[in-house]
């Protein structure tokens, strides 16, 4: 039996760019894995059974409204209501902020209905709408971008801290997913090859792995993004003793890894720190997500910090 429809709440933690993105040999397609993070997407579905109608706050959220009214149109017990959408993702940086958007809204409207809505559900609707990152799926997952499917399920990341840069402006995520660059077939191979390393640094909580595999994907991105100043800072990274360095492939930020088990880490997220200032705006200080067994459903309380360089 079916709950009376109630105020609904859905969340979804986002990706601080990729530890990895690029096409599979086997099957020329391309991918990305997440590297989820502390911070995310709230929405908050409030039903209004005497209208048809969904509003969205804020409004240019349109994204986010066009599943609600999708969703909305084949439920047996909403019609309309307002969506809030809430959460501390910059827009257009490259942290899955528009797909965190969307995984809370259909949770959201789902919670609504007093029911759950599973990950092929939300990307059965998310298809229809634009390329997605892999944040319906818990931990870091190896995902089918552009086709909106799950490649594979790599697991919890160990404890890393994220000291981004923005180096500012705003990437159009669907416009650049437009156009694909012609990958030769070595270039393939190492994407195959990377992807299959970081699978077993993710099983084995290798961070030194995991590292090296996402300084690897940051320096071929330049294929897809030219970036000035990441040569510099992947030399200033391994200076410094880093784990290694992340970059949003579509996005405008560049993140420098460390290990959170380095009993050096306070003196090390400042180092970081001042390396991002010589090419950003905006430096920001993540960490990745934990799950809380057993519940892998969503993502904790919202945990960056911002530092205004």
């Amino acid at each position: 039996m079916i709950a009376p429809p109630r105020v609904g709440v859905g969340s979804a933690f986002g990706s601080c760019g990729e530890l990895l993105q690029g096409v599979t040999a086997e099957h020329d397609r391309d991918f990305l894995v997440t590297l989820p993070i502390a911070r995310g997407a709230v929405a908050v579905f409030e039903p209004d059974p005497h209208r048809h109608v969904v509003t969205v706050v804020p409004a240019h959220k349109t994204k986010s409204g066009t599943l609600a009214r999708a969703l909305l149109a084949r439920s047996t017990v909403l019609r309309g209501g307002v969506l809030t959408l809430l959460g501390d993702l910059p827009e257009g940086k490259g942290l899955a902020s528009s797909t965190a958007d969307l995984v809370a809204t259909a949770r959201a409207v789902a919670d609504a209905e007093g029911r759950e809505i599973g990950a092929a559900e939300i990307e059965a609707e998310l298809r229809g709408i634009e390329p997605s990152d892999g944040v319906m799926y818990p931990g870091a997952v190896a995902y089918y971008h552009r086709d909106v499917r799950l490649l594979a399920m790599l697991g919890a990341l160990p404890p890393l801290t994220i000291v981004t840069g923005d180096e500012g402006g705003r990437v159009d995520t669907v416009a650049f997913n437009r156009h694909r660059p012609a990958f030769s077939g070595a270039a393939k191979l190492e994407y195959s090859e990377l992807l299959a390393e970081l699978t077993v640094a993710v099983a084995r909580r290798d961070v030194t792995a995991i590292g090296a595999v996402a300084t690897r994907s940051a320096e071929l991105s330049t294929v897809l993004r030219p970036r000035p100043h990441l040569d510099a800072t992947i030399s200033a990274a391994r200076d410094l003793g880093a784990a290694g360095v992340v970059v949003a492939h579509s996005g405008t930020t560049t993140g420098i890894l460390l290990d959170e088990g380095d009993p050096d880490l306070p003196a090390k997220i400042a180092g970081a720190q001042h390396v991002c200032a010589h090419f950003a705006s905006t430096i920001t200080i993540d960490h990745t997500w934990r799950p809380a067994p057993p519940d892998w459903t969503a993502p904790p309380r919202h945990t960056a910090e911002a530092v205004n360089s």
